[in-house]
């Protein structure tokens, strides 16, 4: 296993390039389906007989950020995990090498599903791993029927050679994450407040600053070069999954524009402009996202659109 206090960059290229994502391979089943829950601190709430939601975090929080939501789901499964490094899993199981990619998280999601035998899942995955979950779709869609992708962003960086607005530029990147490497603690403080918005309600920045100081900041550092440095654009296509696009307005790292381009690039997406602002409306705003994705499932599912329970 790989140190935490490795500083290789992605996939051992030049530092600040950008990367192609790459679709995991096949995964064995987990030899050891309970430490694969353990590692992850696995949590399941809800209907045990109800519709399977899995819910996957972003970057800087944990399992802990879904808690406003889930009570509009008590009808379903909901499985409740921690990515490697955050919230309240086994830190000594991160690797850089592997979460150095996209895919390693995304492996790390299809092991959850494998470890519970978990069939016909919404995956759930706000922010970055809403490209986690367009990876581990496109590597192993038989145990899903659908996504829902909250604030997503397959390219945080613009591309001017293809009109494509991420909303950053490459320079934009390297100085955020100059800073982050620089003291990870001021980083947080200042970026939480951009990151969820909603300034009339700075509690919620506090939370989600909070949220990024319980983080690794190695971990962290990994974490955030990967997802800023990664390109997922090339996997859309091949997710041909029932998906739920969820955009918010004034959102700083996903513009409007970026919500759209992954609509339009995935075969069977609804995309849902929200009222909601900022980055993370499950909590900011989780009425009107329970309510977008329960209309979404009931359209799934042909039955009529309900509200919470």
């Amino acid at each position: 296993m790989t140190a935490l206090t490795d500083d290789r960059d992605l996939d051992g290229t030049a530092p600040g390039a950008l990367v192609p994502a790459e679709v995991p391979a096949p995964r064995p089943a987990p030899l050891d389906p309970a430490a694969v829950l353990a590692r992850h601190a696995v949590t399941t709430v809800g209907d045990p007989d109800g519709p399977v939601l899995l819910l996957a975090h972003g970057f800087g929080t944990g399992q802990d950020a879904w808690r406003r939501l889930v009570p509009h789901f008590p009808d379903h499964r909901v499985v409740l995990f921690d990515h490697l490094g955050s919230g309240r899993s086994d830190l000594s199981a991160f690797d850089h090498t592997r979460h150095g990619r996209l895919g390693g998280y995304a492996e790390d999601v299809l092991d959850v599903l494998a470890a519970l035998d978990l069939h016909d899942v919404t995956l759930v995955g706000h922010s970055v791993s809403a490209m986690v979950s367009v990876l581990a779709a496109a590597a192993d869609p038989g145990r899903l029927t659908g996504l829902v992708l909250i604030a997503p962003s397959p390219r945080y960086v613009d591309d001017p050679a293809t009109g494509y607005t991420g909303g950053f530029s490459l320079e934009d990147v390297h100085e955020l994450l100059a800073s982050l490497d620089s003291n990870y603690y001021a980083w947080s403080a200042a970026m939480a407040p951009v990151v969820m918005g909603n300034p009339e309600e700075p509690e919620l920045a506090a939370e989600l600053e909070r949220g990024f100081v319980g983080t690794h900041p190695d971990a962290a550092r990994t974490f955030a070069r990967t997802l800023f440095l990664t390109d997922s654009r090339a996997v859309l296509p091949q997710v041909s999954l029932p998906t739920l696009v969820l955009q918010c307005q004034y959102d700083a790292l996903a513009p409007v524009a970026v919500g759209d381009a992954v609509a339009a690039a995935l075969p069977r997406a609804e995309l849902v402009r929200m009222a909601a602002t900022g980055h993370c409306p499950h909590v900011s705003a989780p009425e009107e996202t329970a309510a977008a994705i329960r209309a979404h499932l009931a359209r799934r599912r042909g039955g009529p659109s309900a509200g919470t329970p």
